[in-house]
């Protein structure tokens, strides 16, 4: 066929329009709707209606292709003729040993990307350790919360019932919103108390055992007020400036002997004075009142149960060494020199003995005298059968300490009491010594908990711990038991404020835990945990109350070297969230009115950074805004707001939502930051803070339809180009917005353009235009208002796909799809 002739293409398309005027519609071929002609024809007008395509159109879509992947286009091409060598940490390839020049390039080269990814990987090694590290402390600090918790919780962690009767109180009632019971608030009453007279009175401190000890007399519970009167005794030492003082300081030593030996004295003189008022005629009490006729007395009561085999005469009816050794046991050496001295004819030279014993202020016999005594006892007296002058001489000479002296020892205050009359402090380890370390030892390790039936008897093995000064076991023991945990506490105060309480450096380790400098059986007591695993319980319902034991803590420090007080206040706030009341509140006017925290006269100012601080680092911003405000952090206010709000300020508003709730603050910041004239000061964060205000009133508008004072707003913003011309310029002002404002730009302009072409439809529907175009006829003023919304949006997407700023790739294309609906 001859391309040249045209008539071949009509004779062509002929035969087409008759081979479709031939078809039979009968079968399977669908049926033609248009001829060819009509085809031409259609396109033709198509092509009419597109025109042709312009060079500004070919760059708007090129800038959008490239826009999208966060390149300009204007300086594209410099950035390809900037880039030259491969951007990995590859080493180049070798050179030709004949280059030198290049060799020595390539040399260079190869260091400098070696150097770089030795960095790499040694940042990235050091970034996992430090996380590993962040996390095990975290979850040790989490665990500790969890164990803290589940010891306080109300629910009893050791489950005994008492064979005899029962001395523990009832278990815990509620009153009221407080989960303290009601001796627990005794106790804390008494805290609060100390608490104020130590604040308030820099010299004079009151006495805190006495202070507990007021509150044990109104409890009805002899075990307690038993308790706190050997706790009293204890403590009664001289002043020491350190808890370590407790194994080193020989006389600290030998007071807590002395002490544990009065206490124990003086308690069996109160049961044998018991003993005879309850047998009044059996006892036959009379004559001169003192402990030799006390003595007598019980004697004539216990006289059918006194051992057989006494020997060395009698005194009164009674064997003279029964009547030495209770005199002795009831403290009273005057009262047992009076009986020896009655009897002194019979005794040989234990008057002489007993003599020098009690002249010296130890109570301890001369090297000489002591060596004496003992081989006078290994040669007769231990194989006599009187177990009272075994006893006695065991006493005054510190015979054979392993001799248990069973026949009279039968109760363990009386085997205690032995044991430590045998104690002696100014030893050279000797082994045929028994040393204040080796009783505790024997108590603690040799016998422990399941020999004294601790769980049955709890202040039966409490008064063994602490009559052999092992303080920090013996609160550990008691803390253990629920009800009685409120006790063990309370005791640690008293010791801890005398510094009589040896306690663990590490603030996560457990309990009880054993320091490799201290002897065995020594023991340290983490007491920051014992105070926060007791508090667990009453921090939520109490806080004011948890605040007084926290006070306690004020001179320890973490781990990691903070204010131990400052931490436990600040995970109380986060825990309760009560602001107000435990940090105070701000006046309209920007006052602070003070909180619980204040009256305990410390640097409130730091708390609450502390507590912002914390709190913004566990998410919880909005808290942190009201806490940076309270500690006039202004400009971290306005920081967290500004994270805040960009997050939600293209939200539909309704009641009681996010949105709302950081509008009304933001406001209310607002307002009195501009009243007080804070926000001059501020300029980093205060034009983004009322930009995004202003945002904030834009998307009220244009979620309520009020496009054309939406519009307006946006107008007087100028945050947007509304013509082609302002483009490079929003651009280039584009950079100087903070990271919050550039997050809400591609709300702003989907908003805006959704604007433009509704106010576009409305023009083009009714006629309705803006009154830039008033006066002129209502064809002309209509096409000119639609043009005029056209560059607009088509500035829109110029300044969209320019931005040195990646959208979210959706955001591009509903911007082009609202563009193409308005042409």
């Amino acid at each position: 066929m001859d391309v040249d002739n045209p008539s071949d293409f009509s004779d062509l398309q002929q035969e087409a329009l008759q081979l479709t005027a031939d078809m039979d519609t009968g079968t399977d071929l669908p049926r033609v709707g248009r001829n060819l002609t009509q085809i031409l024809e259609a396109g033709q007008r198509l092509l009419a209606k597109v025109g042709p395509i312009s060079q500004d159109a070919t760059d708007v879509k090129a800038s959008i292709l490239l826009g999208s992947k966060g390149y300009n286009v204007p300086k594209i091409s410099q950035k390809l003729e900037g880039l030259s060598a491969s951007s990995t940490f590859e080493p180049l390839e070798p050179v030709r040993d004949t280059d030198i020049q290049g060799f020595l390039r390539n040399e260079r080269e190869n260091a400098l990307l070696a150097v770089i990814e030795q960095t790499r990987q040694n940042t990235f090694s050091e970034t996992e350790r430090r996380h590993w590290e962040c996390m095990e402390n975290e979850w040790e600090r989490e665990k500790q919360k969890i164990l803290n918790a589940l010891l306080g919780s109300g629910q009893d962690t050791i489950d005994f019932q008492p064979e005899t009767e029962s001395f523990l109180t009832d278990s815990i009632s509620m009153h009221g919103r407080s989960a303290l019971d009601n001796v627990e608030m005794a106790y804390s009453r008494q805290v609060y108390e100390y608490n104020e007279q130590v604040i308030n009175s820099a010299y004079l401190k009151p006495n805190l055992v006495d202070m507990f000890y007021d509150v044990s007399r109104g409890l009805d519970n002899k075990h307690v007020q038993d308790l706190w009167e050997m706790i009293k005794c204890m403590i009664d030492i001289p002043p020491c400036t350190s808890g370590q003082s407790l194994r080193k300081n020989k006389n600290t030593q030998k007071a807590f002997v002395r002490n544990a030996r009065t206490h124990l004295e003086q308690s069996y003189k109160k049961f044998i004075t018991g003993q005879i008022s309850g047998n009044l005629q059996q006892a036959q009490l009379g004559g001169v009142p003192g402990t030799c006729n006390l003595v007598r007395s019980y004697l004539n009561i216990r006289q059918a149960v006194l051992p057989r085999g006494l020997e060395d005469g009698s005194i009164d009816g009674h064997p003279t060494w029964a009547m030495i050794y209770y005199c002795l046991r009831c403290g009273d050496l005057n009262a047992a020199r009076s009986v020896v001295q009655r009897a002194q004819h019979q005794l040989g030279d234990f008057p002489t003995f007993l003599q020098e014993y009690i002249s010296n202020a130890d109570h301890r016999l001369s090297p000489g005298s002591e060596t004496k005594i003992q081989l006078q006892y290994r040669r007769v007296v231990k194989q006599c059968s009187d177990p009272y002058k075994r006893a006695v001489f065991c006493i005054i000479g510190q015979c054979d300490y392993s001799e248990d002296h069973v026949e009279i020892a039968d109760k363990i205050d009386d085997y205690l009491w032995l044991k430590l009359c045998q104690t002696q402090i100014d030893t050279d380890d000797r082994s045929d010594v028994l040393t204040l370390q080796k009783l505790q030892s024997m108590m603690y390790e040799d016998f422990g908990e399941a020999h004294f039936n601790g769980y049955q008897q709890p202040f039966l093995y409490f008064q063994v711990l602490v009559l052999t000064a092992q303080f920090e076991a013996a609160i550990e023991f008691m803390s253990r038991i629920e009800i009685l945990r409120c006790h063990a506490v309370h005791v640690a105060l008293v010791l801890y404020q005398m510094k009589l309480l040896l306690c663990s450096n590490n603030r996560q380790a457990q309990l009880l835990s054993i320091d490799p400098s201290d002897q065995s059986p020594m023991r340290r007591i983490n007491f920051a945990r014992l105070i926060m695993m007791y508090t667990r319980k009453f921090e939520e319902t109490d806080p004011r109350e948890a605040l007084q034991y926290f006070y306690f803590l004020r001179e320890l420090k973490t781990n990691q070297n903070e204010d131990l007080f400052m931490t436990c206040v600040s995970e109380l706030v986060r825990e309760t969230k009560e602001y107000e009341m435990l940090l105070g509140k701000l006046h309209k006017d920007g006052t602070r009115k003070p909180g619980a925290i204040d009256k305990f006269q410390v640097d409130t100012q730091r708390i609450i950074d502390k507590v912002a601080r914390d709190t913004e680092s566990k998410g919880a911003f909005e808290d942190a805004v009201r806490l940076y405000d309270l500690g006039h952090k202004h400009d971290k206010v306005l920081e967290l707001l500004n994270k805040l709000l960009s997050q939600v300020v293209s939200q539909t508003t309704s009641n009681q939502t996010n949105r709302d709730r950081l509008k009304s603050l933001a406001l209310s910041v607002a307002e009195r930051y501009r009243s007080s004239g804070v926000s001059e000061n501020l300029k980093a964060n205060t034009c983004s803070f009322y930009l995004i205000l202003d945002l904030l009133s834009f998307f009220d508008l244009y979620h309520q339809g009020q496009t054309e004072e939406a519009m307006e707003i946006m107008r007087q913003l100028q945050l947007l180009p509304l013509s082609t011309d302002a483009v490079e310029h929003k651009v280039n002002t584009f950079r100087n917005y903070s990271e919050e404002v550039r997050r809400c730009l591609p709300d702003v302009l989907l908003a805006t353009m959704n604007i433009l072409h509704s106010q576009y439809k409305n023009a083009r529907n009714t006629g309705v235009h803006s009154p830039l175009v008033r006066g002129r006829s209502d064809d002309g003023g209509k096409e000119t208002y639609l043009n005029y919304l056209r560059n607009q949006s088509k500035a829109l997407i110029m300044f969209s796909g320019m931005l040195p700023y990646r959208l979210p790739g959706d955001t591009y294309a509903r911007l082009v799809q609202i563009e193409v609906l308005m042409n």
